[in-house]
């Protein structure tokens, strides 16, 4: 079985491949969706000191995301494989939605 160190040394050489496994716009619309809430989450958890909001943010986060890979994009996500540099990626995807650098 390969790890990420075997295939992807750095997340600059991982990020093209999770570009490729997001193509579909409705995925990626998800993937941010997702990561937003997930940032609302954990800001909420924080200010009201609510551990449930902890609880609730990788549930939300991955729940749009997976509905966007298994229906959308017909591929497995690559958090099975690669769980760090997935949810880099995530993130990295939502900073340049977010910035206008990506098509939402």
């Amino acid at each position: 079985m390969e790890t990420t160190s075997e295939r992807y040394r750095t997340f600059a050489a991982f990020y093209p491949f999770y570009l490729t496994e997001h193509v579909n716009p409705v995925s990626r619309r998800l993937h941010v969706v997702g990561a937003s809430l997930v940032i609302v989450c954990l800001a909420l958890g924080a200010l009201r000191g609510d551990w449930r909001f902890f609880v609730a943010a990788p549930l939300v986060g991955y729940g749009f995301a997976w509905i966007g890979h298994f229906v959308f994009e017909k591929n497995r996500p690559a958090t099975f494989k690669y769980p760090l540099y997935s949810l880099m990626g995530d993130f990295r995807l939502w900073f340049e939605v977010v910035t206008g650098r990506r098509k939402f």
